[in-house]
């Protein structure tokens, strides 16, 4: 009989994990977290749960989601953190599941300071609680499970199901928010990687292809922050054999990269000639398509030439289409 449970708790974990991942479109992006939070229910049950990001060095919430917990819950945990005896824990033991118990037993814990000042006032007497960073980006990640029961205690199953589930909750959070930004219309090749920038420079999101790009680009940059300056809406910016692009939107700044061709190193309207002129336009044609003097195309040609080091049209249009044959 106990095979047969630790059997059903293993299957409802990947039950759980599996509709993490096939969710990722049909779930929108900003509800993501809070509906992954909702669903671990059924594998670990808890009374209110916390999900909190955030970048080093500020050790502040960016991203927040919640189930069962009042709105004023997050700032309270922020205001109490130099006091709060699991953080230390939890940063020593990335990863891992920790549980307050391991920290103080209940004869502090219930008399402690942090009780009094933050989880008293919001019932609870349980706490779980799993952590992740990632050096590269300085991006962290905080997984809070709440009972309010004290008879309630965490079980060894209980961390052991947290700490398999909470790996892919990471993942399939991160997966889903560049899955959807991928879908939107664009201009960027796809081999592009990309992150969520704050206005103040601090990742929020940021695919692992990226960080690699970054420390094979900029061996030397400064860690959590940008190593290049963020170009405008719709330019694309090349620096050190690397294209940027940044696209605003709402709080964020999103930023492509991807290794630099040679049309990368065209300003916009000469990219527009060359696509022109590869499609067999002729200068009149060309002109006319993109709304400049022929003359202009001609002199704009010129400097590409001299730019890609080719010396006709075949050999540009090679460029433009590598694989024609």
């Amino acid at each position: 009989m106990q095979e047969l449970n630790q059997s059903s708790q293993v299957d409802a974990v990947d039950r759980y994990i599996g509709r993490l991942y096939r969710s990722a479109l049909s779930v929108p992006p900003e509800n993501f977290r809070a509906w992954a939070l909702d669903e671990l229910r059924q594998v670990v049950g808890f009374d209110g749960a916390l999900w909190g990001s955030g970048s080093l060095p500020r050790w502040q919430f960016h991203t927040v989601a919640m189930v069962g917990l009042p709105e004023d819950f997050p700032r309270t945990l922020e205001q109490t953190h130099d006091i709060n005896p699991i953080v230390p824990r939890i940063l020593a033991n990335l990863g891992a599941p920790v549980d307050m118990r391991s920290v103080l037993p209940d004869s502090r814990f219930f008399r402690s300071e942090i009780y009094e000042l933050c989880f008293k006032r919001y019932d609870i007497s349980r706490i779980l609680s799993t952590g992740h960073l990632d050096p590269r980006s300085g991006l962290y990640s905080l997984l809070t499970l709440y009972r309010k029961d004290r008879k309630q205690v965490f079980s060894e199953e209980d961390r052991q199901r947290q700490q398999r589930a909470t790996f892919h909750l990471f993942n399939a959070a991160s997966h889903a928010f560049f899955l959807h930004l991928m879908r939107t219309p664009t201009d960027r090749p796809a081999e592009s990687a990309a992150a969520a920038i704050d206005r103040e420079g601090m990742f929020h999101e940021a695919q692992p292809r990226f960080l690699e790009m970054l420390e094979k680009y900029f061996p030397g940059r400064t860690p959590y922050t940008l190593p290049f300056p963020l170009p405008g809406k719709d330019e694309t910016l090349v620096v050190n054999g690397l294209c940027i692009r940044c696209e605003p939107l709402a709080d964020f700044n999103y930023v492509f990269i991807w290794p630099a061709g040679a049309l990368d190193r065209l300003t916009q309207r000469e990219r527009e000639i060359v696509y022109a002129v590869a499609h067999g336009l002729s200068f009149k044609q060309a002109a006319r398509r993109i709304g400049i003097a022929p003359s202009t195309v001609a002199n704009h040609l010129y400097r590409i030439y001299r730019k890609l080091g080719v010396c006709s049209r075949s050999e540009l249009a090679g460029l433009v289409y590598p694989t024609a044959p």
